[in-house]
This record gives C-alpha cells, structure tokens and sequence, in this order.
C-alpha cells in the first residue's frame, strides 16, 4: 500500500506587534550616530496627513494591531502629529512617542495625554552635560532632558531612557543606569552601535566583539538588582548569553525581530525589517502594509534559517538570537553572519552543525514572534527596542514600551559578497571596522 502524503499547514503568521514609523526627518539635533541623518526641514517625499492616515487604518486592522512606534528625526516637528496619534488612539492602536525631549513643555504634554500617547522614551548617552552634549551635538541638550524628565514626571506620562553603547562611554553604563533612575525612568535601555546614516563612517565608535561580550555579561549581572525594566537592543547575543549564565527570561522574546515581529516604515513609506537595514521591502504608496508585511521576499528570507549563511546558519542559539541582520548587512549580506558576536556554535556543547548538512529550520511564525510583550512595555523604531514590561523599531535609538492593554530609506536589490571579500572580513584591530 502507497504511502499516504498528508499535508502540513504552518499556523498563519500573526501580525506584527511593533511598527516604527519614521514620521518626518526633521530634527533640532545633529547626534554623531543619528540612523536617519536626520535635517533642520522635513523632506518633500515625506508621507502626508491623508497617506499616513491610510497606513494607521491598514496597521488597526491587524487583530490584534501592533504598537505603533512614532519616531523620526524628531516627531514633534510633525505639525500633525497629535492628529495622527488621535487617530490612531480612536482606532485602538496604542501608540508612544520617540523624542529628544528638547521640545517638551506643559502645553505640549497635555497634547501627548490628549492624544492617547501611553509611554516616551528621550535617550541619554553621557552621564554628564559635557559627554551627553558632545555626543548629541548641541550644547546643553542634558539639561534639556533632565528637565523634560521633572515635567514628564510631574504629569506623570512615564518615559524610558535609552543610551547608545561607543568606546567613548562604556565604562559609563552603570553611570547611565543611576541616571536614568534618578530621572525616574520606567526602563533602561541600551543598544550597540549600528554602522548606518552618520554612524557609517565613524570607525572609533565601534568595539571589537569581546569588548561587547565582556559589557553585555557585566549588565547581564546587573540586571536583577536594576530597579527598572532594562533591555539590550540591537544586541541580540544578550539573549544567548541569558542562556548560558542562567538569567534568561522567556519575556526577553527573540533577539532581532526585524521582519519577524517588528516592521520600519520610512519617512517617504518605504517598509523594512528595521530602521538599521536599509533594504525595501515594498513601499505604502503602492502596496498594503499588510500585504508587504506577510509576503515581502525581504521578510521571508528573514523567516527562513535556511537562507542563512556564516555561523548563524548553523548556531544553536539561532531562534532566541538570530543576530543582528542590519550589521550583517553592513558587511555586505544581511543573511550572514553576525560581526559583534564571538560565540563559536557548539563549541559549549551546544547543537551546533556544520554548515554543509544545513537543513531548513524556520521557526513556526509564532515562534519567530517569541512571547506576547508583558503589560506596559515600548520599543525603539530603528530596532525593535520598546520594553516588554509593564513599566515601559525607534530607528533613531530611541526605545518604548507600552501596555497591550491600554487604551486605544531607498536602496536597491540586495548584492551578497563572497564571505571572503574584504567587505566581508573581520579586522584584526582592537575595534570593529565595516
């Protein structure tokens, strides 16, 4: 008697639960890292009041919708932007605010309550005036935040910090941290430097991978006893090495969500995987966000571990972690390797394989999704960076997380390089060039 063939079906894939819209390239700062390089006006292409109304219709439609990241340049420079958050409140799509935080006042706060925003997150990356201020590019911008930090308290609209990781202020990390509780944030969140926008070109900003590792496991450690929600972004060994001192939370989800969870929309509505990756996965204008989401061939390289190449394609740490793919990108295939992460698959007694008997092992969507975010976290709009807790993309390092519960850049096709191309080649320098 023949065999008798029965058909699998895989679950059909959930919606999103982050998008992170870039909602203008405007911005009163000139940070040294900025994704978007970001100007002082709004550019002509950017998405208008009727086309940005459409994409938060299509996003409400997803059951359930995701959190809506508004991000930018800075959002605030969007003379509609309350008007969309509205909207988007009406529809039940919980959205947060990705800001500097320099334009901040009562006025402007009682607008963000009005709106329904449900959570802000400012970033801080110097303990002090003198390192914050060199950092973001305009003198006295830590005085700014600081004070934004009183008024949001005052109105009691919690915010999540964020700080950006370089050679300059690692050994500020925990200098951060006690600032970020003083200023009585909600979260913590860190993220490594991605080499796009102005970051693109500036090698000393950039560790070798055992520097990383090295901070990665000292905040690990830290975690516990922090005293608010905090989550590695753009960091997705952080993940694996939870796993391997003992200290990972189910909650922490998987490590890069772009395209498996987490979507970028860009000022002029081009969608990708991230704000880091600039690769097009469909464009608002000339397809449903939703279409884009589910069939883009963008996204579902990304979904498939068997597209993969380097040491992730064989890692045993692959469903929690799935390394970042925008710095994989930076060294010439999104698809391969991480750069930043020193972990040898196997070599711990891991499931690790050999790269020549690969097999197909793409997760089932709901576990590309990981865990639901627990109550009250956000995220960032470049990589996915909004907590997942109850305290708490943004492409421009920014992150948020609000609550389930609450109310309601152009490129063209992907070029791979040889693995051994020079822009595929790990330097011997102490930091990492790209």
């Amino acid at each position: 008697m023949p065999p008798v063939s029965r058909r699998v079906d895989r679950p059909a894939l959930p919606p999103p639960r982050l998008v992170a819209w870039e909602t203008t390239r405007a911005c009163n700062l000139a940070c040294r890292h900025c994704r978007a390089e970001a100007l002082t006006s709004p550019l002509p292409e950017e998405l208008d009041h009727g086309e940005a109304e459409t994409m938060i219709r299509q996003i409400s439609s997803w059951k359930p919708s995701p959190i809506l990241i508004l991000s930018g340049g800075e959002p605030l420079m969007r003379p509609d932007i309350f008007k969309l958050a509205t909207l988007a409140l009406d529809l039940g799509v919980t959205a947060v605010l990705s800001t500097n935080g320099t334009l901040l006042d009562r006025d402007v706060c009682r607008k963000i309550k009005d709106a329904g925003l449900r959570r802000l997150s400012m970033s801080l990356d110097g303990p002090d005036a003198k390192s914050h201020d060199a950092f973001r590019g305009v003198r006295g911008s830590f005085a700014s935040l600081v004070s934004a930090s009183e008024l949001l308290r005052s109105e009691g609209l919690p915010f999540q910090i964020n700080s950006t990781v370089t050679p300059g202020n690692i050994g500020q990390t925990e200098a951060m941290l006690r600032v970020a509780r003083e200023m009585g944030a909600a979260a913590f969140h860190v993220f490594l430097l991605v080499p796009v926008g102005r970051a693109r070109d500036w090698d000393e900003a950039f560790l070798a991978p055992e520097d990383y590792e090295k901070a990665l496991r000292r905040l690990k450690t830290l975690e516990p006893d922090m005293g608010l929600e905090f989550k590695a972004t753009c960091a997705p060994q952080y993940q694996r090495i939870g796993r391997e001192t003992g200290l990972f939370s189910p909650r922490s989800g998987k490590g890069c969500l772009g395209g498996q969870g987490f979507m970028f929309v860009a000022h002029d509505g081009t969608c990708g995987a991230c704000g880091y990756l600039p690769l097009s996965a469909g464009n608002l204008r000339e397809r449903d966000i939703r279409e884009i989401y589910s069939s883009s061939p963008l996204f579902l390289s990304l979904r498939d571990k068997s597209q993969y190449h380097g040491k992730c394609s064989f890692c045993e740490y692959w469903l929690i972690c799935g390394g970042c793919r925008a710095r994989a990108h930076a060294r010439g295939d999104y698809l391969g390797e991480e750069p930043l992460c020193p972990h040898l698959p196997g070599a711990a007694g891991g499931s690790g394989r050999d790269p020549g008997s690969r097999r197909s092992t793409s997760p089932t969507p709901s576990d590309d999704a990981g865990p639901g975010p627990a109550p009250g976290s956000v995220l960032s709009a470049g990589e996915p960076s909004w907590s997942w807790t109850p305290s708490s993309p943004s492409p421009n390092g920014c992150s948020l997380t609000p609550s389930r519960t609450a109310s309601r850049s152009r490129q063209g096709p992907t070029r791979h390089l040889p693995h051994d191309s020079p822009a595929s080649t790990a330097s011997p320098s102490r930091r990492t060039r790209w």
